[in-house]
């Protein structure tokens, strides 16, 4: 099923559909500290840009994903990157009353990157927020699920911080952004947490008054 596009914006960052349009400033933006990177697969150069959105945009038309490019509101300039994606749509039976649904019934959130000036700002906590806002209160989705690296302490942090809840250890789950078998750490997030989820991030935010 075809998944449209979306716009979601808050106070500092807007979330808007990955397009082709947007490989230049997402260029500039991955190219001011590469070394930020290590554990994500994020593009470098106009040429895997492209690629890069290129997929995205094929997932998007499959149903399985749904990409947005992160802009500043301050200057309107590209900070990032971030998708819904292994979107599910279960297979209800029809005395369900799920059954009729057009929306998804679960998703994970992921690749998820800012430029360097972005990193320790809203940027990240306020695209949660839209996002599982998004997820929880138009879809309704059952589970927001994350994936991460298991190196990847900062990616780790920043997932507890926001209220995912640790699930445990998938080994050799993905391909390493350095080319081996991956393990990932599990977060999760459901319907009868996302309340107090909300609360925090929402409260992370207004303690965040720059970007």
């Amino acid at each position: 099923m075809k998944t449209d596009p979306i716009l979601l914006e808050g106070h500092f960052i807007r979330l808007e559909p990955l397009e082709l349009n947007h490989a230049a400033g997402l260029a500039a933006a991955s190219a001011v500290d590469p070394t930020l990177y290590h554990w994500s697969p994020v593009p470098q150069g106009r040429d895997e840009v492209l690629t890069y959105i290129e997929t995205a945009l094929a997932w998007r038309e499959a149903g399985s994903a749904v990409p947005f490019v992160i802009i500043r509101l301050t200057d309107q300039e590209v900070i990032g990157s971030t998708r819904f994606w292994n979107i599910e749509y279960w297979n209800w039976p029809m005395q369900q009353a799920r059954h009729l649904r057009t929306s998804p019934d679960v998703c994970e959130i992921g690749y998820t990157w800012l430029t360097a000036s972005a990193i320790r700002t809203a940027a990240n906590t306020e695209a949660k927020l839209l996002m599982l806002t998004y997820a929880f209160e138009a879809w309704e989705v059952l589970r927001v699920c994350f994936h991460t690296d298991i190196r990847n302490e900062r990616s780790r942090a920043a997932l507890e911080r926001i209220g995912g809840r640790f699930e445990g250890i998938l080994r050799a789950h993905r391909m390493a952004a350095d080319f081996i078998p991956r393990d990932s750490a599990r977060y999760s997030i459901l319907p009868a947490e996302w309340p107090e989820v909300k609360a925090m991030l929402q409260s992370h935010i207004k303690r965040l008054q720059h970007l």
